[in-house]
């Protein structure tokens, strides 16, 4: 589903009435616009030429591109109203309320399974509740001193990279919301009573929560249809040009998102034609193609009506199942995309046949139409040609499937790999294999360095060995990127699925990369706020290129960070008496319902720390400095030698 034009705006519908007889229009009393809501409906306006030749070109075209633009200013002021409220009943009454309230409080369910849900929308909330609405409630009730808005935008589009996290994260929401419905009573009993409030307008909670997907390109339309509407020489004209140009980039990946859940939609559909008896709801798996299809029996060349499924990396053969109700499938044989081949027949007695040949099974199909086998071969060879590619890709793997984020530092470079003996990284500053991700253990997961880079690996992670130049050419143990580029072939597929090919989580950042580039970075104790654990040690960064976010690690040099705190919208401060707690140089951020608790060793690292914390929560800009650590030395050093000399 893209967001493109759909119809007329109300801005259209209004352009002949000049600005000066226009009122600020009011929100309906139950809050709700027709088609405004939603966010996925689109603004279409006709071309300047079409204004000219309109009836109305008595009123002056100055006029009438006025009003136009005030008309989408106050549109933009509506929607963000109705918007808010939907923010509102995701952080306020899906996610936060108290139990008594019926809604999905922590105390109720586990953290991970609320915080996975609706990951950062409380920031989300918080920046268009307390920043952009408001800011654009007041230019529009002074309008006729100050009339542009692009110049708001322009001011607070950067601060929409918060949506980043949310759209990264909204998969695996979906998959949390449908799993807890299916597994828990209570969670299903819960949130069927909050949708069927009336402020809900009986839609469910993943339509809400798909909402700040959608509404990104909804600002790129109003901004696009603002721009074309206003002359070139305007005041607001380069404002809100540079505002396009941020929001626009912010839009494709809402976009891509919306895209990914059509994808996932069409699994569902696929996945319950076949009674839930194949495994293929997966963000990996594409459908290609569905159809009924004829299928020549090997033995009397009778033709029987068949189903296929094609995916990007297997075909799936089905035949009709005995249903009362609704018609089901079940699979006969699956073939992989993985060395099929495609041959199209010629007969005259059997015409519009081909033949798809695997290494599980080769069918004879026949399709109905010319076309229709047209579509069937194209669709086909098209999925073993992308197969075909990926694989020669793969095949001449080097150093660049090396993510930056994962090279430690010191480490030999592609050229050098194996010829140079790498700096091992100290097994004390990761907690985490740096391949997998998974935590270590002194019994089942333990550590272990790849000779030829120089990461901390689990056993299961660097059960490879390969000749090493710099070792007199012996076999040393490696992890599996490493032997991949020193063999030249992968040592399993098996071994690819859990670790290159692997989903990518929006917390992996590397530590000590994030820390090289960062605003503020140190060890700290935390504790959260009804959370039921005491305090813990952990690595804090701040990186340069999201300043907004703070990252805990539980080590400096973790590939996977543990969480990811947007800080948008929190306050710092020290505790106050009734908190206690319990340690020295302690302060805390807070918003809403989420209160966390910090410990510093020592005055200047706690100053210097809610300093940090106290802008980047007002959304102000930081800049990157070295780390705190260092700089703590430093002082030191320097009050060292300002005592000698005394």
């Amino acid at each position: 589903m893209e967001i493109e034009g759909a119809g007329g705006s109300e801005s259209e519908r209004q352009s002949e009435i000049p600005s000066d007889h226009l009122p600020l229009l009011q929100p309906q009393t139950d809050g709700k616009l027709a088609n405004r809501d939603s966010g996925i409906d689109s603004i279409s306006s006709p071309s300047h030429s079409e204004e000219c030749s309109s009836p109305h070109a008595a009123t002056p075209l100055y006029c009438r591109c006025s009003s136009v633009v005030f008309n989408i200013a106050n549109e933009l002021l509506h929607t963000e109203k109705a918007y808010v409220s939907r923010l509102y009943l995701l952080d306020q009454v899906f996610c936060s309320s108290p139990p008594g309230g019926g809604a999905l409080s922590r105390s109720s369910f586990p953290l991970d399974v609320v915080m996975g849900i609706f990951s950062n929308i409380c920031s989300i909330y918080c920046f268009h509740q307390q920043f952009l609405l408001p800011a654009l409630e007041k230019r529009m009730a002074e309008w006729d001193l100050n009339p542009r808005i692009g110049d708001i935008l322009q001011k607070l589009a950067p601060f929409l990279k918060m949506y980043g996290e949310y759209v990264k994260n909204f998969d695996r929401a979906m998959e949390l919301v449908n799993t807890w419905m299916e597994r828990s009573s209570q969670f299903k009993a819960i949130v069927h009573h909050i949708q069927r409030e009336e402020r809900c307008g009986n839609l469910t909670l993943q339509h809400h929560m798909l909402e700040p997907v959608q509404r990104i390109p909804r600002y790129e339309l109003l901004l696009k249809d603002y721009l074309h509407r206003l002359p070139d020489d305007h005041d607001d004209f380069q404002h809100a040009q540079k505002s396009l140009e941020l929001i626009a980039t912010a839009a494709e990946h809402s976009n891509t998102a919306i895209r990914k859940m059509e994808r996932m939609h069409k699994l569902l559909k696929v996945y319950e034609l076949l009674g839930g008896e194949e495994d293929i709801v997966n963000p990996t798996n594409e459908l290609i193609k569905e159809g009924h299809i004829l299928k020549l029996s090997a033995k009397n060349g009778t033709s029987q009506d068949r189903y296929l499924i094609l995916f990007n990396d297997r075909l799936l053969y089905c035949v009709p199942k005995l249903r009362l109700i609704g018609q089901k499938f079940g699979v006969r044989a699956r073939i992989n995309v993985d060395g099929m081949e495609l041959k199209e027949s010629s007969s005259v007695n059997v015409p519009r046949t081909f033949l798809v040949s695997g290494k599980q099974r080769s069918l004879e199909l026949q399709a109905r139409t010319e076309e229709e086998k047209k579509d069937w071969i194209q669709a086909i060879q098209a999925t073993i040609q992308r197969h075909e590619q990926t694989l020669a890709t793969f095949h001449h793997l080097n150093c660049s499937l090396r993510d930056e984020d994962y090279t430690p530092p010191n480490s030999p470079n592609c050229s050098e790999l194996g010829k140079r003996a790498p700096t091992p990284i100290r097994e004390k500053e990761v907690t985490l294999c740096m391949k997998c991700q998974e935590p270590f253990n002194s019994i089942t997961k333990r550590r272990h360095h790849c000779k030829a880079c120089g990461h901390v690996v689990c056993g299961k992670c660097s059960e490879f060995r390969a000749r090493l130049l710099y070792d007199n050419n012996r076999a040393n143990r490696v992890c599996i990127d490493c032997y991949t580029a020193l063999v030249g072939v992968p040592p399993s597929p098996a071994s690819l699925t859990c670790s290159i090919n692997r989903r990518r989580s929006i917390l992996e950042k590397q530590a000590s990369v994030a820390a090289e580039n960062s605003v503020m970075c140190s060890f700290l104790h935390h504790m959260e706020k009804g959370a039921g654990r005491g305090w813990q040690k952990a690595w804090f960064v701040i990186p340069e290129n999201e300043p907004l976010v703070l990252y805990i690690y539980g080590a400096p040099q973790d590939v996977k960070a543990q969480r990811s705190v947007p800080l948008i919208g929190f306050e710092a401060s020290l505790p106050e008496s009734c908190d206690r707690p319990e340690r020295r140089f302690a302060f805390k951020i807070s918003q809403s319902h989420l209160t966390l608790y910090f410990s510093a060793d020592g005055e200047e690292l706690q100053r210097r720390w809610i300093e940090v914390l106290s802008r980047a929560g007002r959304g102000e800009e930081l800049q990157a400095h070295s780390s705190i650590t260092e700089a703590l030395e430093e002082e030191g050093e320097e009050t060292a030698t300002s005592g000698e000399n005394t």
